[in-house]
């Protein structure tokens, strides 16, 4: 006999902002882990556009690069009848229930955001409101989902923690109403660094020859490598601490050709730095290329993007109803009768 009590799986929600094309280190961080995780949890990833909107952007270049990023989560490998998805500005419920939070949220946890204080001084000329409270609609789209589990690198750490704060502060004064969620750690690859600055992350916001696009050609990825920066010790090893930029070309050589760093270490045994860029370039053109050329195909058919897109908005603006309506109810706002039409 059939079991009709599965249970539902566990959620998982991302967001990413398309505010550039995504770098090696998004992939290896997130969406090369993503792939992994259909069969075991229900997925949302969120294009979120909302949070891009706290610097300037060019309307035409933001909604090209909205494409493309929902073009590249597929060209990944991302299934969109498996994963859900989605524009954050195409489910108005995430901008209703931020405000709903905002009202729960206190000034001096938003203060205290690391993330605030650095953009603001990136940002003199345009310190907005809703740069201040963009941890605040971050944990809207977390907790509108009942997510249970959040991809997060350490950058967003912070922000993670405000969100379940917030959730365990409504819940103490209105009951069980929101999953406090918990940080997702990935199964592949570590933090991919910065190729000129190797103490600091790969940023598709920083410099072009700091970072390695997901779309960058051939010769384009071998000359970023080739000016990668590494050390006067000509020894091949992994050691982070001394040797920064040579670790990081190691830890990405082993994230994309799914080796071990020591299976790549011990593979350049008696090479120098000349070899180890050769071999790093080589690595990523390749596990590019298939990604690249699918790209390629969907941005010729960007009908399929965007139907996929609205169809993933569809479903999952209904599961963000659900909770929307619970915490609107807990709050005191009057609501009409779903069901009747009535008010109540």
């Amino acid at each position: 006999m059939t079991d009709q009590t599965t249970e539902r799986k566990p959620i998982i929600y991302s967001g990413i902002q398309p505010s550039g094309v995504l770098t090696i280190g998004n992939y290896i961080g997130a969406l090369k882990n993503f792939k992994l995780l259909e069969k075991e949890y229900e997925c949302f990833y969120s294009i979120v556009d909302m949070h891009a909107i706290t610097l300037r952007q060019n309307a035409a270049e933001l909604r090209r690069r909205t494409i493309e990023l929902a073009a590249l989560y597929i060209a990944s490998g991302l299934d969109p009848d498996k994963n859900l998805i989605y524009c954050q500005s195409h489910v108005p419920a995430h901008a209703e229930l931020a405000w709903i939070l905002d009202c729960f949220t206190y000034m001096g946890e938003l203060q205290r955001m690391t993330q605030f204080k650095e953009k603001a001084a990136k940002n003199e000329a345009n310190i907005n409101a809703g740069l201040f409270t963009y941890p605040v609609l971050m944990a809207a789209d977390i907790l509108l989902y009942q997510s249970n589990l959040v991809p997060v690198g350490s950058d967003q750490q912070q922000h993670l923690e405000l969100t379940r704060d917030i959730a365990i502060r409504f819940n103490n004064i209105y009951g069980d109403v929101f999953t406090v969620p918990e940080a997702h750690i990935g199964k592949i690859g570590s933090r991919v660094m910065s190729l000129q600055e190797p103490a600091s992350k790969m940023s598709k916001s920083d410099p072009e020859d700091t970072y390695i696009s997901m779309l960058d050609r051939p010769d384009d990825i071998r000359r970023k490598i080739k000016r990668a920066v590494t050390d006067s010790d000509a020894e091949i090893r992994f050691d982070p601490e001394n040797k920064p930029g040579v670790s990081n070309l190691l830890s990405i050589a082993a994230a994309l050709s799914d080796q071990s760093i020591d299976g790549v270490v011990n593979s350049l045994q008696g090479k120098g730095y000349g070899d180890l860029k050769q071999t790093v370039a080589e690595i990523v053109i390749e596990a590019m290329r298939p990604i690249q050329s699918e790209f390629d195909r969907l941005m010729a058919d960007k009908a399929y993007v965007q139907a996929a897109l609205s169809r993933n908005a569809e479903t999952v603006a209904g599961r963000a109803a659900k909770t929307l309506y619970k915490v609107k109810k807990k709050v005191g706002y009057t609501l009409p009768d779903r069901k009747q039409g009535r008010v109540q």
